[in-house]
């Protein structure tokens, strides 16, 4: 399985041999431009040949397949509602599937519901802002009113 390495604000990346736990930091800015995610292999010292996926995203992000459902607003009216599944999470938003998106533009707000797969099945409900819509998944941000609640910021550590 390939180690997801991340681009830090100062264009470094820190690779870490998976077998020995030897680390080497690399200025990425060398590697010129490029669509990520970029995928290579990595010959350690102790001879270990490992994976790695580098990734320009700010924050980690959690894979998730977690059924819940929506509300979709558009100017502060609901306009319609559906049922999702939450592909992935980070501390400032997550990916969705929906199951009906046509309607659903960049900058339109979704109240969200869903449980997390944890001990507690703890209940997340969030407002969340359309950013960007791909073939099959939208891309949210938490709205600015919303903060980081515990168990979300449990689940996405462990």
């Amino acid at each position: 399985m390939a180690e997801t390495v991340y681009i830090t604000s100062n264009n470094t990346a820190v690779f870490r041999c998976p077998q020995c736990q030897r680390s080497k930091t690399l200025d990425v800015s060398t590697f010129g431009e490029f669509k990520p995610p970029l995928r290579f292999k990595l010959t350690c010292p102790c001879g270990h040949v490992a994976s790695a996926v580098l990734e320009v995203r700010k924050r980690y992000r959690k894979g998730a397949h977690l059924p819940g459902t929506y509300v979709h607003y558009v100017n502060g009216q609901p306009r319609g509602k559906g049922t999702m599944t939450v592909k992935d999470l980070s501390t400032n938003g997550m990916k969705l599937v929906l199951a009906a998106s046509s309607t659903i533009a960049p900058g339109d707000l979704l109240k969200i519901e869903f449980r997390l797969d944890d001990a507690q099945r703890s209940l997340i409900q969030k407002k969340v802002v359309v950013r960007n819509i791909g073939d099959n998944f939208v891309g949210t941000e938490f709205a600015a009113t919303e903060t980081l609640d515990k168990a979300l910021g449990f689940y996405l550590r462990s």
